[in-house]
């Protein structure tokens, strides 16, 4: 279907968009320049442009639009590789802060700025190449959710964080494969880590149990899953993501799983997580707030045509 179809709903005027592809430790993203011109793309034409085989391939799609906000730099829409919108993304956040910095929208020499991001804004510290490109991001995720309405999760408080707040730390639910013991957090999204013992996480099926618990009743907006294994060198993680599924790496997902393993005395507030696509240094500030640094990189630019995903 033409993106220009007068017939469908939400037809955009053009049919073809310039895009740059960027990645953050392999969780990679279609950013799209929003800022003159409003981009409003179908869930549809998400998808066709996420699919690795027939689109551009990413687990997300990040339109880059002007915020109302003052002192922000620019809002950050994110859509997953399913055309369903997300709060927050922070390997994203990182691609975006690169995006508008190497494109000249915040200067290289700030150092600093601000994104406007569905889940709030986040302050996000930057470096930069010879060249004034962006290289490496600490992002302030913001504070923790653990509050399991919030979260949202529908499970009883289990446990007391270190600062009095009730969370469920070890919400035990069913599956084909057995019991499954999960803290729930939110990140600005909800996130179910569960931690593993005596468990080799380079043949756990991750599709195929994420699958089932990303869509468990006990998630009403579903969830992201990380399965995770504590060891001398950090935390070892892999992460089925809502909407998307497995990825090579989640950044809500590390600073969630670093809080669970904090809250539930299996390592301190400072610590890496190691994905499959790199680490993610993550610190839970004392003033609650969880700071995640990592690198951001483009992998290449081109233009798309607007196509909606064919039907399975």
């Amino acid at each position: 279907m033409r993106g220009n179809d007068p017939n469908r709903k939400g037809a955009r005027m053009q049919d073809i968009l310039p895009f740059a592809k960027l990645q953050g430790l392999g969780n990679d993203f279609i950013l799209l320049d929003g800022l003159a011109k409003g981009i409003d793309l179908s869930p549809g034409q998400i998808a066709h442009m996420c699919d690795r085989h027939f689109g551009i391939g990413a687990d997300g799609v990040i339109v880059v639009r002007p915020s109302p906000q003052p002192g922000c730099a620019a809002y950050m829409h994110y859509v997953n590789a399913d055309g369903t919108p997300a709060q927050m993304c922070g390997n994203g956040v990182r691609c975006f802060a690169k995006f508008l910095v190497d494109n000249g929208y915040v200067p290289a020499a700030n150092g600093k700025l601000v994104a406007d991001t569905p889940a709030g804004p986040r302050p996000i510290a930057f470096e930069v190449d010879a060249a004034g490109m962006l290289t490496r991001a600490t992002v302030d995720m913001g504070r923790p959710v653990l509050d399991p309405a919030l979260v949202p999760v529908d499970a009883e408080p289990d446990a007391v964080a270190l600062f009095g707040e009730p969370f469920a730390g070890a919400l035990s639910l069913d599956s084909p494969w057995g019991p499954f013991a999960f803290a729930c957090v939110s990140m600005g999204n909800p996130h179910a880590v569960c931690f593993l013992d005596d468990v080799d996480l380079d043949v756990f099926d991750v599709d195929t149990i994420g699958a089932f618990f990303e869509s468990h009743p006990a998630f009403p907006e579903k969830a992201n899953v990380e399965f995770a294994v504590v060891g001398p060198h950090g935390i070892a993680m892999r992460v089925y993501e809502r909407g998307c599924g497995e990825t090579l790496a989640c950044g809500t997902g590390a600073c969630a799983t670093a809080v669970a393993a904090c809250l539930t005395g299996r390592a301190t507030r400072e610590t890496d997580v190691l994905l499959r696509g790199g680490a993610l240094h993550i610190r839970w500030a004392d003033d609650g707030h969880v700071m995640m640094t990592g690198p951001a990189a483009e992998s290449f630019r081109g233009t798309v045509s607007l196509r909606e995903r064919n039907p399975a």
